[in-house]
């Protein structure tokens, strides 16, 4: 292909509009209110073009729209797509905004009367091809899979595919140009189109592949043996019209759109109109959208002669990196003074990047870092395990659109010299080790990793800028690229663009310096920007200040954690991988003698034979393909009854314990240590909460004997002991609090078993006289109703009638009127807001509270109400978590954080502060808040994790 091709997108906009409503949240003008006109799709429209437009160059663009009213089709079939459902009101109230909006975004858009949207594009795509232009047809619709040729690509950026020639015949056996007879073979049940009965596209491709054409094989349907074969023929004077209906047009006419102009022509790609668009996004309330735009603003102001000062930036930061001035914040040149100073404001349209060689460049960087009241630094390494990453390059910004790169151990042929990294990190570990020098970063504790890895632990990290939007938008992505993007609109080079993907991917080491130190560089002054960002809007609202210093506060405890690692005793898990293993063949065994014959016990094709053909178990329900379900809430049910697949859900409970845990943690310490380090994500969780991964220390299943075992291979070091401190039902101590209800504040304040003071309002008897299964009971539902459970749920939960459960939660809210207060308070406070929050101030969104899909709905309530819950359980374990360390490292305490594991805390302790930790932890933990309830904390101590509880 010539490198002066042109190219030619054509988006199937009534696709993308359906997507687009379907994959975003109900999203309002004005947050919360339900009257307020609608805008998921409008933004999701927006984020699927502008994205499009970033990886597919074009020359030509048009976005085609189904117009209204009927097209030829329903001439040809009345029935022609006559079980659709119409529009919902709310995709149709956005239709003429998303035409409005794609025009100012640069497309054409076309909507064609008589027609529909596929034979626009249709009739497009074979004018470029004619003319030699590459196609790109973007849309999810299989039918256009028809219009492929050598210049005509289908791309479905939803699911990834690429249906070119060769991509068509690898996903439906046949070429595109038997595209339509294999369609009116098979039928189009979206467009209720028939094809012919009980054939699919296996009959179909083999047909196809054996005669050549649909007309070939009617003219032998004679031939055609069996029951399709009848079919066949009593279908043939139906084939034509239903190839008429499936055929896409070529022929459309266009003249009305072409303006006079020849061929695409009237169809350039245009330029944004970004002062239109930012009055549009501020009409419909996209607020990050405005941001983005008055940004692409400034820089269309700045003109021809700031572009050129940009590029010849650039060029001379890359072609000679030892320039002086380029990172020094006093540095001016005369084509900087002649532009105006709301463009210098604006710095993301011009950068200063240099990439430091000599030791003279290194120590003007190091006096401009020194001088900088806040710094960006980011980290390039080998490895994403932070326990063995090491340092490749280090880049830095002390002012927006400025930054400098240090390249360390680039090895590739021919590398340029670089200055020595252990005298360079000599150099500046006293900065970086300054308390008083204050750093930003984007994920700052992987990088507080990175340098430890090199005997450096960097002091004042300040602000980061993950947390910073974690805070503020808990909802949205924390990524770098995603945090430019929404806030400086901004783009930038892509991790894989430098080191490729997959068995292809190469180290940082072996990216070229002049293009990793663009790529570092862009990263450490973004992070700047975004900051300047991020900080001003969290800086004036007092709660979320509150709960982003006790984020940046649970990152640097959380180092520590991570630090310290868990000491485990591999040939312990050993042993309880044999004896699993052992147990795991014998129910195998035994599937097998019960079911009378050997199958696959991780098969849900077989299990199902067997259930339900040859033992004839009940169906509990079915899969969406209709088949029975076997999954774990069936296998559940039926175990209850059935030996068969009681024993196959052990089997997979035990399987999987072994291979997640028993088989790996072992595998997983890191030699120099003989520790587990786990990975604690802080910005993940939207209540708040952390997860635990490489390896996960959150879900050993403790449930089970087995599971338990586990557990006793987390040990303490010699003389040391384990020691465990968790809050006494947290949950429902904050949920007391919150609801202020008079008589759980009693239960709770004369230091009853709630559950048991629960049992006794709801079964009306004294304390004394709950029994053991009226606790169990009252623990349900106390647990349940935090957790949002229905009558249906807590019926199951506790094996009785959902009329029965219904009667419990009545007499419970009779009992407790202020959680039922609570819970109808919280809902209503949720939809009129948006989000609810924490006792703390951490706000919770709930972008479906509104919505008009019920499931979704109901969901975003019950979270409503749970989530304050949870999210004030991870804010108080935060708190706690951070004044322990903090109390340890004030008293110098050989005492070590090693694991918190949801409300838990786990401790090696030295045998000499056993008796220190038994009273203090506890204490520390309960007094970190002061709640309407008392906190309660009680810590275990023993020789490992599951003897200490």
């Amino acid at each position: 292909m010539s490198t002066d091709k042109k190219t030619l997108i054509l988006v199937d906009g009534s696709s993308y509009l359906y997507r687009a409503f379907h994959a975003m949240p109900d999203l309002r003008v004005t947050p919360g209110d339900p009257a307020s006109p609608a805008t998921g799709a409008i933004r999701g429209m927006i984020n699927m073009l502008q994205k499009l437009r970033k990886d597919v160059r074009a020359d030509y663009a048009v976005c085609v729209f189904d117009a209204k009213g009927p097209t030829f089709r329903d001439d040809l079939y009345p029935e022609y797509k006559a079980q659709r459902s119409p529009m919902p009101d709310d995709l149709r109230s956005q239709v003429d905004p998303i035409h409005e909006v794609v025009r100012l975004l640069g497309w054409t858009v076309m909507t064609v009367p008589g027609v529909e949207a596929d034979d626009v594009i249709g009739t497009l795509a074979c004018m470029g091809s004619q003319q030699g232009i590459e196609v790109i047809i973007s849309s999810g619709d299989k039918d256009l899979s028809q219009l492929v040729d050598e210049n005509i690509t289908v791309i479905d950026t939803m699911n990834d595919k690429r249906r070119d020639l060769a991509g068509v015949e690898a996903e439906f056996g046949v070429p595109p140009s038997l595209m339509v007879d294999y369609q009116a073979l098979v039928g189009d049940a979206v467009d209720n189109v028939p094809g012919v009965p009980k054939v699919g596209p296996k009959t179909a491709v083999k047909w196809l592949k054996e005669y050549g054409s649909l007309d070939a094989l009617v003219a032998n349907a004679a031939q055609i043996k069996g029951v399709v074969g009848e079919n066949l023929r009593a279908t043939l004077d139906w084939l034509p019209k239903g190839r008429e209906l499936l055929t896409i047009k070529k022929d459309c006419d266009l003249s009305a759109y072409m303006d006079g102009l020849p061929a695409l022509d009237a169809a350039a790609f245009l330029d944004q109109d970004a002062a239109a668009l930012t009055d549009f996004y501020k009409t419909y309330g996209f607020k990050g959208l405005v941001r983005q735009s008055d940004a692409a603003s400034t820089q269309a102001e700045l003109g021809a002669a700031e572009q050129g000062l940009k590029a010849k930036s650039k060029s001379k930061a890359l072609a000679n990196p030892n320039t002086p001035g380029l990172f020094d914040e006093t540095s001016t040149s005369d084509e900087a003074s002649t532009l105006n100073d709301a463009a210098l404001a604006e710095r993301s349209s011009v950068v200063h990047y240099e990439t430091i060689f000599t030791w003279e460049a290194f120590d003007q960087l190091l006096a401009t870092i020194e001088a900088a009241p806040l710094v960006a630094v980011d980290t390039e390494t080998t490895s994403l395990n932070v326990m063995v990453a090491s340092i490749v390059g280090l880049s830095f910004s002390a002012k927006p659109g400025h930054a400098a790169y240090i390249p360390l151990t680039h090895d590739y042929p021919d590398a340029p010299t670089q200055l020595p990294i252990d005298e360079v990190l000599a150099r500046l570990k006293p900065w970086l080790e300054n308390a008083q020098k204050s750093k930003l970063g984007q994920h700052v504790k992987y990088d507080r990793h990175v340098f430890a890895n090199h005997g450096i632990e960097v002091k004042a990290y300040a602000h980061d800028t993950m947390l910073q939007s974690y805070v503020l938008e808990v909802h949205k992505p924390h990524g770098l690229a995603s945090l430019a993007e929404r806030h400086l609109g901004r783009s930038g080079i892509n991790y894989e663009d430098l080191c490729g993907k997959g068995v292809h991917q190469i180290k940082f080491n072996q990216v070229e310096i002049a293009k990793a130190s663009e790529y570092s560089c862009e990263d450490s002054d973004q992070t700047l920007e975004v900051h300047n960002v991020l900080w001003p809007q969290i800086e004036k609202d007092a709660k979320l200040n509150f709960v982003y210093q006790l984020e940046m506060q649970s990152s640097e405890s959380l180092y520590r954690i991570e630090r310290n690692g868990v000491l485990i005793d591999g040939p312990m898990l050993a042993k309880q991988s044999g004896e699993l293993g052992a147990r795991i063949l014998q129910l195998e065994a035994d599937a097998h003698a019960l079911a009378d014959q050997p199958f696959n016990l991780s098969s849900p094709k077989q299990i199902g034979e067997i259930f339900f053909t040859k033992l004839g178990l009940p169906v509990i329900k079915k899969t969406p393909s209709g088949a029975p379900s076997t999954d774990e809430e069936v296998l559940e049910k039926l175990a209850e009854d059935y030996p068969l697949p009681a024993k196959i859900l052990e089997h997979r409970g035990l399987s999987k314990l072994k291979g997640t845990y028993t088989d790996k943690l072992a595998q997983l310490a890191l030699p120099r240590t003989g520790r587990v380090h786990t990975h604690y994500a802080q910005a993940v969780a939207v209540t708040g909460r952390l997860s635990s991964n490489d390896p996960n220390l959150q879900n050993i299943p403790v449930k089970t004997a087995e599971g338990r075992r586990v557990r006793e291979a987390f040990v303490a070091g010699p003389g040391k002991v384990i020691a465990s401190a968790d809050y006494s039902q947290i949950e429902l101590r904050i949920m007391a609090h919150l609801s202020e209800d008079e008589a759980l504040l009693h239960a709770f304040g004369a230091g009853h078993d709630v559950h048991r003071a629960t049992a006794a309002e709801v079964f009306g008897v004294t304390l004394e006289q709950v029994s053991t299964e009226q606790r169990r009971t009252a623990k349900v539902i106390n647990f349940g109703l935090i957790y949002g459970m229905s009558s249906f749920g807590l019926a199951r939960n506790l094996g009785i009638e959902t009329k029965a459960a219904a009667a419990y939660i009545d007499k419970y809210f009779q009992r407790y009127p202020g959680v039922k207060n609570y819970m109808d308070e919280t809902r209503m406070t949720a939809k009129s807001q948006g989000y609810v929050e924490t006792v703390f101030g951490r706000r919770l969104y709930l972008p479906e509270i509104n919505s008009p899909n019920g499931p979704r709905r109901a969901g975003a309530e019950r979270a409503a109400i749970n989530a304050p819950m949870q999210g004030t359980a991870a804010d108080l374990i935060k708190l706690s978590m951070n004044s322990v360390q903090a109390r340890l490292d004030a008293e110098q305490r050989g005492t070590r954080m090693i694991m918190q594991v949801h409300d838990e805390l786990v401790f090696e302790v030295p045998e000499s502060e056993a008796d220190w930790v038994r009273v203090e932890i506890p204490r520390i933990m309960a007094s970190v808040a002061e709640l309407k309830v008392p906190l309660l904390a009680e810590i275990g101590l023993g020789p490992n994790w599951e003897k200490a509880h």
